[in-house]
């Protein structure tokens, strides 16, 4: 990538516990940045006010986006009241979640530093369903692809990754498969037999635009077949020949958010479920 293309800044990433919640959630959000470069300053187990106060040191000395997870009101009243005067943003990622279910049940919160990390089965599931979607990107690690629950074809810039890594959220193992002119797609994809397959589309035109503007954020040649509409046409429709001869469902993400189109999938998913159960 051209550096001169890539925006950079400082991300403080600040916990009362272990900091995995929200390192998970601007993993996330990054991933829909292709030139945005972050670094990334992490500080976990924040309980004191001593220590929020050497928190806001180190922001003082790299300002830049802070993302905290922090129950206790008086850290958070020393942290955001010291980012105020900074003159950093600075965004409790779990706050509108936990205040929206707390109306909606009538509940009270009790507010418990990293509570949210009960360690029972759901937790640990989305820790693995992330860890297996970041070694099985882009057709990586096929050789144990029947262990996914998920897995995604598409060719390029369909929204397999960030698709994959959103489905990781609600603790379903995706993987994602290229679909590249001239090149094999993994044995492994066609005998397996425990995950949901999905063929992902897009409209040629749009899916040339997009291709045209990562280009060119690249510094890459606009010339080539990759942004050839008849080219990128036949790629469309030989994918779609394949999901078609192989009776695997398709999405067609072409006006589709990522959210939609794993709301779509989580549902093709559970069907499955339900029809092997």
């Amino acid at each position: 990538m051209n550096k001169k293309n890539v925006k950079s800044f400082h991300l403080h990433l600040v916990s009362d516990s272990t900091g995995e919640t929200v390192g998970m959630v601007s993993r996330a959000c990054l991933v829909q940045f292709d030139t945005i470069e972050a670094h990334e300053h992490l500080w976990t187990m924040v309980r004191s006010e001593d220590q929020a106060l050497e928190v806001l040191d180190k922001i003082k000395d790299n300002p830049g986006f802070v993302l905290f997870t922090i129950v206790n009101e008086e850290i958070r009243k020393i942290l955001e009241d010291g980012c105020r005067k900074l003159q950093v943003p600075c965004i409790a990622v779990l706050d509108q979640v936990i205040g929206k279910l707390g109306a909606h049940l009538d509940a009270e919160v009790h507010a418990t530093p990293g509570r949210q990390h009960v360690m029972d089965a759901e937790y640990f599931s989305r820790i693995e369903a992330m860890h297996f979607v970041l070694s099985h990107d882009d057709g990586q690690s096929a050789r144990d692809i029947n262990d996914a629950d998920v897995i995604l074809l598409g060719v390029s810039r369909t929204s397999k990754t960030p698709t994959c890594i959103y489905l990781a959220n609600r603790g379903i193992k995706a993987a994602n498969i290229p679909i590249v002119p001239g090149v094999d797609l993994p044995e492994e994809l066609f005998s397996a037999d425990h995950p949901l397959i999905v063929g992902l589309n897009k409209d040629p035109k749009r899916l040339v635009e997009i291709r045209r503007q990562r280009l060119k954020l690249l510094d890459q040649d606009e010339s080539s077949e990759y942004v050839d509409l008849e080219k990128v046409t036949k790629e469309i429709n030989d994918a779609r020949r394949l999901y078609t001869k192989h009776n695997w469902p398709m999405i067609n993400v072409s006006r589709k958010s990522i959210e939609e189109t794993a709301a779509t999938i989580i549902q093709l998913h559970s069907r499955r479920l339900e029809g092997i159960s």
